[in-house]
């Protein structure tokens, strides 16, 4: 007896049949409804899309606002050290995965969220500076809302030029930032921020808010690109990685900006 599977009695094998998953015979009805049905969204695909980065970039700055709570209310110098230098190190790790780890990603976010915590009470209070963070998180968030309208409008593009300056600004500004920190720790100076103090220092400010605005630029680059190229879903949290750093970064610039020009050096 021949195996079923082969029996050319089954409807699967006469020419021009075609089964639906129940076995039955698909109607002409079943094809044009077929035809009919909207095409798969790009979140369905497993694809980047805006709403997912929006997403997620959204929900590691509402986790670094409750974790900065804690670091605000209940100031510890040592917790300020330790979660700047665990920050320091998780945002290098994930800078060099090929893909962002989520977990990781919301880790960075609690750390560096009770960091600046701790050093906006730090320096309203240590350097008598009342107001600083909230003038600070304004400044950053007019600042990228600015960059956000620019770059949607196409008054500004991440240009090879551009990388440019911002990858030998930021080497720049990373190799003077490791030197004045050595400067600090063994008092080559009077002033609590090191060589950054005076106008000189406001000056260096504006310059590292600057290569943040470029970095910021790069980062909607890269999402917009990632949506058009239709990159894997997982790249959703490498760009909002990319936007929870440079939001930090451009913080703590204003945040330093502001206690320097308030007199507080």
């Amino acid at each position: 007896m021949a195996s079923p599977v082969f029996s050319s009695s089954n409807s699967a094998f006469k020419p021009g049949a075609t089964i639906n998953p129940d076995g039955s015979t698909v109607t002409a009805e079943d094809l044009q409804s077929q035809f009919d049905a909207p095409s798969a969204t790009s979140h369905e695909m497993g694809r980047m899309t805006y709403e997912g980065v929006t997403s997620k970039a959204a929900g590691m700055i509402v986790l670094a606002f409750i974790a900065a709570i804690p670091g605000y209310l209940f100031p510890s110098t040592a917790g300020l050290f330790i979660s700047a230098i665990a920050g320091m190190v998780l945002g290098l790790v994930l800078a060099f995965q090929r893909t962002t780890n989520p977990t990781m990603a919301l880790i960075y976010a609690a750390v560096e969220g009770y960091f600046l915590g701790s050093l906006s009470i730090y320096i309203e209070q240590g350097f008598d500076v009342p107001g600083a963070a909230m003038q600070a998180l304004l400044a950053t968030a007019i600042t990228s809302g600015v960059c956000l309208y620019l770059y949607r409008t196409g008054k500004v593009r991440y240009t090879s030029k551009m990388r440019k300056i911002l990858i030998i600004g930021g080497i720049s500004y990373l190799a003077f930032s490791v030197v004045n920190i050595f400067v600090m720790i063994f008092g080559g100076t009077d002033s609590a921020w090191g060589l950054r103090s005076g106008w000189i220092g406001v000056a260096i400010g504006l310059v590292a808010v600057g290569l943040a605005c470029i970095s910021l630029i790069a980062d909607f680059d890269f999402i917009e690109n990632g949506v058009k190229r239709g990159l894997p879903q997982q790249y959703e949290w490498t760009a909002a990685f990319g936007l929870v750093v440079t939001l930090v970064w451009m913080y703590t610039e204003f945040l330093r900006i502001i206690a320097i020009l308030q007199g507080r050096d």
